[in-house]
Parts: structure tokens; sequence; C-alpha cells
């Protein structure tokens, strides 16, 4: 099932998390935090971009989820699936997806969701994370979805994505 907007100008709301194999300060998960300034610079200049959350002045991995220091947090707004998977798939980004076993353990639960927004719409670390786990109470729907339900996410399809 895919899920289209309710309005065609909607946008389409992410939240992933993801839990470190160790805190921010630890010499195991610098490539990936050294990297961090870098793949958010892309994102931001992607075409599709709309919004990040950042908590105040500080990096968005700073936002309080948890308990844990070493779970993560990242929330954006684009003007579409396409323009996501573009950026997730096709720029720098990738290549940290690909060897995020390096750097990640696996999260417990859900880790990554999709929903749709009305223009100008932005959101707080605890309502993302309530659409995470609505995703994982109640499966795919208008609330939150993933990857296979969103439409125009052919990269997804044609097997370059895999969550």
């Amino acid at each position: 099932m895919i899920i289209h907007p309710p309005e065609p100008t909607w946008h389409l709301a992410e939240v992933n998390v993801a839990l470190l194999k160790a805190p921010m300060g630890d010499p195991l998960v610098a490539p990936f935090v050294n990297a961090l300034d870098r793949v958010n610079a892309v994102a931001e200049a992607a075409d599709g971009f709309l919004w990040r959350h950042i908590d105040g002045e500080t990096d968005p991995l700073s936002a309080p989820i948890s308990s844990d220091e070493k779970v993560i947090f990242n929330a954006s707004v684009w003007r579409d699936a396409a323009s996501l998977e573009q950026f997730v798939w096709k720029t720098v980004h990738v290549r940290f997806f690909q060897e995020r076993a390096r750097w990640f353990d696996v999260f417990a639960g859900m880790h990554f969701a999709m929903w749709w927004v009305p223009p100008g719409t932005t959101f707080t670390p605890a309502e993302a994370m309530d659409r995470l786990q609505h995703l994982q109470d109640h499966g795919p729907s208008e609330t939150a979805f993933g990857w296979v339900e969103a439409p125009g996410a052919q990269l997804w399809r044609d097997g370059r994505g895999t969550g």
C-alpha cells in the first residue's frame, strides 16, 4: 500500500534513531561523528530539503530522546520521498549507511519512520518519537510508514535501500 500525502502540497517528514557502539567522544565512532557536519551540509544543500531538527545551538544528535547517551536522533522534512532518497542513496550519506555496522549496534525497535506534514511544519523530538512508536505498535499507516509505503521511492524499490 502506497501512502500518498493528504494534499499535493504536503511534505515528507522523517525520523531516524540509532544506537552508537560507543559514546560520542569515543575513537570507535569518531569517523562517523567527524563526518556529521559534512553530511548535514550535503543534506541542507540537497534539492528538496526543507528543514532539519537542531536542538537549540547544538547538534541534532544531542536531542534528549533517551537516557542512553549512545542513542542518537535525526529528523528532517523533505519535499517528497524522491528528494529524501536522492540524498540517502546518491550522496556521501550512502557511504556511512553502508558502513553503519562499524559504528552502530542494532537498535531495539523501529529506527526509521516517515509521515506527511503540511508546508511549514516543524516538530519536536518527542513528536517524532511518537510517530516511530506508532509505526512499531500499529504498522504502516497515514500516521507513520517506511520506504515500502512511500510514493516515488524508486531507488529503494530498485534494491539500493534496505530499510
